[in-house]
């Protein structure tokens, strides 16, 4: 595919609130996003205007330790800054309908979830939380994202807490979350319903001095997917057929085809296609239980039986997907759901185009050759759904290195020129593509 060349600036959809410039590089970050009924809050750091680094007060070099934990404040930067974008698209933390959450370590969370749990006023919203290896600014322990919803008639937030799925007083999220024909299910882990019997649940591990019962991996799936997933979507009537996104984290990037072929048993045909589905690496351990594999989180439509007037729709352009049997991207109403974007041709390899000549290495640059490669491919997708890039109110890149941000962020500039951005950029271990530097995981809102 040769390179795509730089673009006519597109009208968008959406309306980006407190956009900021990001020196040196010009780099131009939208902290919030409405786009129609909904809010997007992506990438959120412990900033204090979302363009100079960590605030002062969180790391405060000359006295540590004088006053609360470097992370409690780093996680009340993060929530005043999302009170800002939320009042900037109308909205309140009432309104809240999921939220995502990154951390460099265990440690860290305790504070963050002190400063969650005030926030929401006991009413958190589901969740998803796992760890990761870097993140964009110096000093930076957590990366935060958050979706709302505008308040309205027909689309209010209710939050479930179905007893068959309990979840930690620390934490006190909600499992489940309907909002109109939506529903949002936290990130599900084969952690122990019964504490005394973890870390991971019994049903899900495999029998002591046992080589061949089964893979780890698919165990902790099967579980995952049978004793919570169903479980959630069942207690407000809908099934697996209506997901329609599900992000995926893996500590070991060699479990991803064990994984897919428990995925793929749990949708069978095309009268229950996959949701678009991402799978990202975490960092090692990278879960609340610091033995499991896997956490996955989901959104759905609600069941037409139940009154859902939104449908799944598949979306074919004929983009190859970096893995056998995944769709290219679902449609959901109005939005646009892409399964993780990697630079791959029909076999899922690196694509050639991308490729770097190994005569003479540093005549390219792998992230930009693929960058280009996965904005040309976006941009069929969203074409075929009814809507462009300009319209993309989430982006998540995944990196081997972030040092090749900027390099990246380049690439967008030429595709989207003056627009700014709803990113977050974090580094992980490995992806599963031999030679692939970078993952998209887009969200995209169809007017």
């Amino acid at each position: 595919m040769p390179a795509s060349k730089p673009s006519a600036r597109l009208k968008s959809a959406v309306q980006t609130l407190l956009p900021v410039t990001i020196q040196p590089g010009g780099v131009r970050y939208a902290p919030g996003v409405r786009a129609g009924r909904w809010i997007f809050a992506t990438g959120h750091k412990g900033t204090t205007d979302f363009f100079s680094g960590m605030a002062p007060e969180v790391l405060d070099a000359a006295a540590p330790r004088h006053g609360e934990p470097k992370t409690k404040k780093e996680a009340r930067r993060i929530f005043a800054n999302f009170d800002k974008v939320l009042k900037a698209g109308g909205s309140d933390r009432q309104h809240v309908v999921r939220i995502d959450q990154y951390y460099t370590g265990g440690p860290v969370v305790p504070a963050y979830h002190e400063v969650r749990r005030a926030f929401f006023g006991g009413h958190v919203p589901p969740s998803t939380s796992n760890l990761h290896q870097k993140f964009l600014l110096a000093g930076q322990d957590m990366e935060v994202q958050l979706m709302a919803v505008v308040p309205g008639k027909g689309f209010e937030v209710s939050q479930h807490r179905p007893s068959n799925l309990p979840v930690h007083v620390t934490s006190s999220y909600s499992p489940v979350l309907t909002c109109g024909d939506y529903v949002f299910v936290a990130g599900q882990t084969a952690e122990a319903f019964k504490t005394e019997e973890g870390p991971i649940d019994p049903a899900a591990r495999m029998p002591a001095g046992h080589l061949w019962k089964g893979l780890p991996i698919k165990l902790e799936t099967d579980f995952i997917i049978e004793r919570k997933l169903k479980p959630a979507l069942a207690s407000v009537g809908n099934t697996l057929a209506d997901v329609v996104k599900a992000q995926v984290y893996l500590r070991d990037i060699d479990d991803v085809p064990a994984f897919n072929e428990v995925w793929a048993k749990h949708f069978p045909d095309s009268n229950s296609p996959p949701p678009a589905t991402t799978i990202i690496t975490t960092a090692n351990p990278g879960f609340i239980c610091e033995v499991g594999r896997i956490e996955i989180n989901t959104i759905s439509v609600r069941n037409a039986k139940h009154g859902g007037k939104t449908r799944k729709q598949v979306i074919d352009a004929g983009v190859p997907t970096a893995f056998e049997g995944h769709v290219q991207a679902i449609r959901a109403g109005d939005l646009l759901f892409l399964s993780g974007l990697m630079a791959v041709d029909a076999d899922g390899a690196l694509a050639s185009d991308v490729k770097l000549d190994p005569r003479q290495p540093y005549f390219g640059s792998a992230v930009q050759l693929q960058m280009e490669h996965l904005l040309a491919q976006a941009a069929r997708i969203c074409a075929k759904a009814g809507t462009s890039l300009a319209n993309v109110v989430r982006v998540q890149q995944f990196h081997t290195d972030l040092a090749d941000f900027n390099a990246a962020w380049q690439v967008w500039d030429r595709q989207l020129p003056g627009q700014h951005l709803p990113f977050s950029a974090i580094e992980v271990p490995a992806l599963a593509v031999p030679g692939a530097v970078v993952m998209l995981d887009l969200w995209v809102y169809v007017a």
